[in-house]
């Protein structure tokens, strides 16, 4: 049965992961169209520009592992 307290901490691990994922995707967004800039200036940073655009989605995965915390907490 959910209670009051469940429910809160589903709202909350939905807002983890949520606003963690936003913010991942609006880092990504600046990194990445400035990554395709440099590399269309020189295709010898390809990979700079790769590993820079992903360094933004370990936000996501921390909210993820968040979510997953606070929804063991519930069980």
């Amino acid at each position: 049965m959910m209670d009051i307290g469940n429910g809160m901490i589903a709202i909350a691990a939905g807002i983890a992961m949520g606003l963690s994922a936003l913010a991942s995707a609006y880092g990504e967004q600046a990194i990445g169209s400035a990554a395709m800039g440099a590399t269309a200036e020189n295709p010898d940073l390809f990979g700079k520009g790769l590993i820079l655009t992903v360094i933004p989605e370990t936000l996501a995965i921390f909210g993820l592992v968040i979510a997953v915390l606070l929804w063991l907490k519930m069980q």
